[in-house]
């Protein structure tokens, strides 16, 4: 369903402009990795998010010859200030594994580029981009931030270390091709580890592969390269299991059985928990032994799980878990993921308040237009009686700043609280201004229809 999606919906932005006319502008986001479309809603219709999201899937279904059913199915909507945290999220990496990676940052701010020069982008939309581009950069300059996923790849080997004498010798199959794919492999290098195969579900691996120097693996190839594999490391996102217990004794029937570069895991944890400096946990080295093919390691990285936890029943493997690799993290690598939301959460307040504010500039713009316009008639009047001075002027255009000083404030204060409409009522109750309705900040944000999968990075 990604697959098919990310390819086909090209023409999607120029068509919704085109075909739904209270789209005032939509901007894409559509790789190998997601699919998101964010619009923004120019007038207030009834039931706007549903006529948006209906309108939205339409225009999909037939882009991408799916069904209807399907693609409503695997999408989700958000709508408001929850379209500015789930792109601020997306942008900054939160809903991938690589906190602050810069691929989807890139992707993001590409698809601003691509929509501006289809002139399918809006004033509001440029904001929320590029404010979800400054998120981005933000998160990852702030210490530990884009270090903790990069923590955890390297806790894993660690935590297998103690199984092995000489990491050249270990045949690694690598299940996976995305960011924290790229990141998994750089850890096994810095291991210098030689012999690395890698498999994709979505058949990516040769170009993965060809790119790295590294082993593809076929389809058709999966169950061997699995069988012959003394560690094997699945880091994708899509969801469902890429390996179980049946995979493994498959591949394991077709070949014969012969040595292993892993040793038999220890019944016990290796790391020591007597040890009060668990931020560093210490390794027990343990020699190899000489054993049989059916001796593996098995690390799941993958978030959801990509490892049934049924490949335990097989004799031999062993299974090593991001909640049980997280037991041992660094307490910095755990506080980097809250540092990013916190982040995040400070720059959607920041985005509301500066929305709310705008929706609140017609009314503000028409009051001072009003002042200003009676100043000028006043000065005209005494242009024609001819007392007029410099001064004169002067000090009635001073009056006007400091008698809007603070109707201004009060708007600002309004706005903030959502009551903006209020302000505009005001003016017209005191001084007959009519201000050209704009819808309030619950209707003219941006909505964005994600696919379920959007946020997942297959691999």
């Amino acid at each position: 369903m990604l697959e098919v999606l990310s390819g086909r919906v090209g023409n999607l932005s120029r068509r919704v402009v085109d075909e739904m006319s209270f789209i005032g502008g939509i901007v894409t986001v559509a790789t190998c990795n997601r699919v998101e479309v964010y619009v923004d809603i120019e007038e207030p219709v009834t039931a706007v998010e549903a006529v948006a999201v209906e309108g939205l899937v339409a225009c999909i279904a037939e882009e991408t010859a799916l069904s209807s059913e399907d693609v409503h199915d695997a999408f989700v909507s958000y709508m408001n200030m929850d379209v500015a945290e789930h792109l601020f999220r997306v942008s900054s990496g939160l809903e991938s594994l690589a906190v602050g990676e810069d691929e989807i940052a890139g992707q993001v701010r590409r698809s601003l580029e691509t929509a501006r020069a289809e002139g399918t982008t809006s004033a509001d939309l440029e904001r929320l981009f590029q404010r979800a581009s400054q998120t981005s950069r933000g998160i990852k300059n702030v210490a530990g931030v884009g270090e903790a996923q990069r923590s955890l790849a390297r806790l894993s080997l660690d935590l297998v270390e103690s199984r092995v004498v000489d990491w050249r010798a270990v045949r690694v199959l690598l299940i996976g091709t995305g960011a924290y794919a790229r990141v998994t492999l750089a850890a096994l290098r810095e291991k210098q580890v030689d012999e690395i195969s890698v498999y994709s579900v979505t058949g990516r691996a040769h170009e993965f592969a060809q790119k790295r120097g590294l082993n593809p693996v076929s389809h058709t190839g999966y169950a061997e390269a699995v069988a012959t594999a003394d560690l094997i490391i699945c880091c994708t996102t899509g969801t469902g299991y890429v390996l179980d217990a049946a995979a493994i004794a498959r591949g394991r029937a077709a070949l014969e059985p012969g040595p292993g570069a892993l040793a038999p895991m220890p019944s016990e944890c290796p790391v020591s928990h007597s040890d009060p400096a668990l931020t560093k946990p210490a390794l027990v080295a343990v020699s190899r032994a000489s054993t049989a093919r059916t001796a593996q390691v098995v690390v799941d990285l993958g978030l959801p799980r990509n490892v049934d936890p049924d490949v335990t029943q097989q004799p031999g493997v062993e299974l090593l878990d991001l909640e049980t690799i997280r037991l041992h993290a660094p307490i910095t690598a755990l506080q980097a993921s809250e540092k990013a939301e916190e982040l995040v959460g400070r720059a959607v307040r920041k985005f509301s308040k500066v929305s709310e504010e705008q929706n609140v500039a017609p009314a503000m713009v028409a009051l001072r237009e009003y002042f200003l316009d009676r100043a000028e008639d006043e000065i005209d009047r005494v242009r024609l009686r001819g007392e007029h001075t410099g001064p004169t002027e002067a000090a009635l255009r001073h009056l006007v700043s400091v008698l809007l000083h603070e109707p201004m404030v009060r708007a600002r204060e309004l706005a903030r609280q959502g009551e903006g409409q209020r302000y505009a009522d005001g003016m017209n109750a005191l001084f007959g201004i009519v201000v050209a309705e704009s819808a309030p900040a619950e209707r003219d944000a941006p909505a964005a229809a994600a696919p379920d999968a959007a946020a997942n990075e297959a691999g």
